[in-house]
């Protein structure tokens, strides 16, 4: 089973990220496995585990939730094609190759769920390192941030 959690970026094109092993943490800590470094993001949000051909996501106590088409979620299963948003960024789930991704329906990408009331803030991280590169483009994330906080 070869899970992969698909971006698109602002110019349509897509932003593939594999998920290696049986578990990928998810957050904006450093040591996360993909990292998402903006604050509304928790230092470790959530965890996506492959076991026996099955997807579980599971939120880690995150400040901002964890939607899977578009309700928020404790642990759920997630099947190809599902919409997982963390904090702004929303991805889909492509499950060997399927489907194939071309742009999220208008309603689930743009659409804000509500929000509880978020914890006591998390401390502020210093997220000047080369892994942003890893992940988007800066520029793309900045605006994602301020769409969030709107």
């Amino acid at each position: 089973m070869n899970v992969s959690l698909v971006r698109l970026r602002k110019n349509g094109s897509p932003q593939v990220f594999p998920l290696g092993g049986v578990s990928t943490i998810i957050g904006r800590r450093r040591n996360c496995d993909l990292r998402i470094p903006v604050m509304s993001v928790s230092r470790k949000h959530c965890q996506v585990d492959i076991d026996d051909g099955a997807l579980k996501i599971r939120d880690l106590g995150s400040h901002n939730g964890t939607y899977l088409n578009g309700k928020r979620i404790d642990e759920t299963a997630g099947q190809a094609g599902n919409f997982l948003k963390i904090g702004p960024v929303t991805f889909v789930l492509q499950i060997d190759g399927k489907p194939e991704v071309s742009a999220p329906p208008a309603q689930v990408a743009q659409s804000t769920p509500q929000q509880d009331t978020p914890k006591q803030d998390a401390p502020k991280e210093d997220f000047a390192d080369e892994q942003f590169a890893d992940f988007a483009d800066l520029e793309d994330l900045a605006s994602l941030e301020e769409t969030d906080s709107a």
